[in-house]
């Protein structure tokens, strides 16, 4: 007997039906087990669909409140939050850390901008101190340590993807500037997910039941090789290389027993939601969400070019060029997502999220196979269809004609 395809729900308004047609053949011919796809345009949400399996050991199905580990994808919800701190006057984006945060000011970090520090340009990638659940939860021994690290190198001459201090900074930070000393996930859950009804959490609360999240299933280290620039697959497999040093704890979202661990707050990595909370947000900040009280000034430094250091966008933990700015990724010839204003973060595994001011667009797509692409071909279908049902089928190159 014939299986029975995947179950795919959700909807797609007139004119987005190529990005089902996408999302269906992510599972006919990319492997897809369970995924999620939403997109805003212009405030209006047409895209909304979700299928295949939630759990792969018990076959229960993807449902529509299914939420998922989205790793870096995190990164740029917490972009978001630390710009909506910006946007109401807590900070400066070119001002110091040490003028917010004094105790910063030791072994060399003394200049470091606010800028610099969220373009993964400080030489904070990693930390020498050991740092386990424990500390991270306890944030008051967490900043000691992280203002104790010293950089790399000179902040500011060369960049190394920052794959978790990331959130920790960023989040020291934010505590220092709130008025409530809150940390950025809780920030970012009164101000933002809260206002808006997002299924959504940088830290996970202890009464979401296990079955409300997706398992993941990881790839194979030898599909691994087939995937990722030689480079980075090298560099991955020495401990003490850049990468690994800035990875060592990737896994700690996860939970035996529960799935994704609860009460643990890793804003550059640890994120758990829906695709259509992903977009929804990005929808608001895209549109210069009122609700929130962005300021123009705000989503004008979002759009804006990154800014290279000394030597360049070459990562020394990546081993390729990626332009980050304010926490995000920017479209680039390497990655060109979407109009050169968008911004944006993919997670690994495959996930990703972003806004496209230009165009008017919220993006989000989540999944629980984890693959191991740099830019994850389930997502780029999903997009190119999406921009084609726009009438733009090259938003990044209209505006940078190829050479």
């Amino acid at each position: 007997m014939k299986q029975a395809g995947p179950v795919i729900s959700g909807f797609v308004r007139h004119g987005f039906e190529a990005v089902r047609e996408a999302f269906v053949g992510n599972f006919k011919h990319r492997d897809e087990l369970g995924a999620a796809c939403c997109v805003y345009y212009r405030g209006e949400r047409v895209v909304d669909l979700w299928g295949g399996i939630r759990n792969e050991a018990t076959g229960e199905p993807w449902e529509e409140g299914t939420m998922v580990l989205v790793f870096s994808t995190t990164k740029g919800i917490s972009g978001l939050t630390m710009a909506l701190a910006h946007s109401r006057g807590l900070f400066d984006y070119d001002e110091r850390v040490s003028r917010y945060w004094p105790e910063f000011a030791q072994r060399g970090k003394e200049t470091i901008t606010v800028r610099q520090l969220m373009a993964h340009q400080a030489g904070l990638f990693a930390l020498d101190e050991p740092v386990d659940r424990s500390v991270i939860a306890n944030l008051d021994m967490l900043a000691v340590i992280l203002a104790r690290q010293k950089p790399a190198w000179k902040p500011g001459t060369r960049q190394a993807y920052h794959a978790l201090t990331l959130g920790f900074y960023e989040s020291e930070l934010l505590r220092r500037v709130d008025p409530g000393h809150r940390s950025l996930g809780q920030y970012f859950q009164d101000e933002i997910a809260n206002s808006l009804g997002l299924d959504l959490y940088i830290r996970l609360p202890v009464d979401i039941p296990n079955s409300r999240l997706a398992v993941l299933k990881f790839a194979s280290m030898t599909h691994a090789f087939t995937t990722i620039p030689i480079s980075f697959a090298l560099a991955a497999m020495y401990p003490r290389s850049n990468i690994r040093r800035a990875l060592w704890a990737s896994l700690y979202p996860l939970d035996k027993e529960r799935i994704y661990a609860r009460a643990l707050e890793i804003p550059a990595g640890g994120g758990v939601g829906t695709a259509r909370a992903i977009a929804q947000v990005y929808s608001e900040f895209a549109a210069g969400s009122r609700k929130l009280g962005l300021r123009e000034e705000t989503l004008r430094q979002l759009m804006a070019p990154a800014v290279p250091p000394l030597h360049g966008f070459h990562d020394e933990a990546l081993k390729v060029e990626v332009p980050f700015s304010l926490g995000f990724s920017k479209p680039d010839e390497g990655n060109p997502f979407g109009h050169p204003g968008s911004f944006g973060t993919p997670g690994a595994g495959g996930s990703f999220g972003f806004a496209d001011p230009e165009a008017g667009i919220g993006y989000g797509y989540v999944t629980n196979r984890m693959d191991t692409y740099l830019i994850d071909p389930r997502d780029r279908v999903l997009r190119t269809a999406m921009y084609r049902s726009i009438g733009e089928p090259d938003p990044y190159y209209g505006a940078h004609p190829r050479a």
